[in-house]
């Protein structure tokens, strides 16, 4: 029987994570959302505009006796650069802000020590915020499966594809199959 978590992550864009992480073995679901804002129930508009205050983010259920928190978080750290504020690439605002926010103190221990060792892959100082999880808010459904249901579209293919690609060649036992 599955022991499921979820963990709540933001990474930038959230099509970008999401495609990630649709991919990794021991995931079992993944919605993109909103979280860490002040607005109640925030639409697209006004997360994108950066007003409501809300990071794009993803939530991530996945089998514990397939994949750890841990390697949820290693991966976070090779898809992204957890060490640019409040940007990824192109995309710039507070609304792309890399952050962790965990569910309970076991969470929060693990991300901090993953904070700590994933450091020594940086030269930059990491940025990612963590913090408690605020209310998670599913994004409209045209958000959801966004690389799966687009791939050829221009973002897809020049953002979202590479970041599949690093994924797949660096963690390949972690691929589905």
């Amino acid at each position: 029987m599955a022991t499921l978590e979820k963990a709540l992550l933001g990474g930038g864009c959230f099509w970008c994570i999401e495609a990630v992480y649709n991919r990794v073995k021991g995931v079992e679901h993944v919605l993109s959302g909103y979280a860490g804002g002040a607005r109640p129930n925030p639409g697209y508009e006004q997360v994108c505009t950066g007003v409501s205050g809300h990071a794009e983010v993803i939530e991530v259920t996945f089998d514990t006796e397939v994949i750890s928190y841990e390697e949820i978080l290693d991966i976070f750290w090779a898809i992204h650069d957890p060490t640019t504020l409040n940007a990824q690439g192109a995309d710039r605002g507070t609304q792309y802000r890399s952050v962790i926010y965990y569910y309970n103190e076991e969470q929060k221990a693990k991300a901090l020590a993953s904070i700590a060792q994933a450091q020594k892959n940086f030269e930059d100082k990491i940025v990612t915020e963590l913090s408690s999880a605020p209310l998670f808010f599913k994004a409209e459904a045209y958000h959801q499966n966004y690389y799966n249901d687009h791939p050829t579209q221009g973002y897809c293919y020049a953002v979202i594809a590479p970041k599949i690609e690093k994924f797949m060649k660096k963690f390949g036992d972690k691929v589905k199959k």
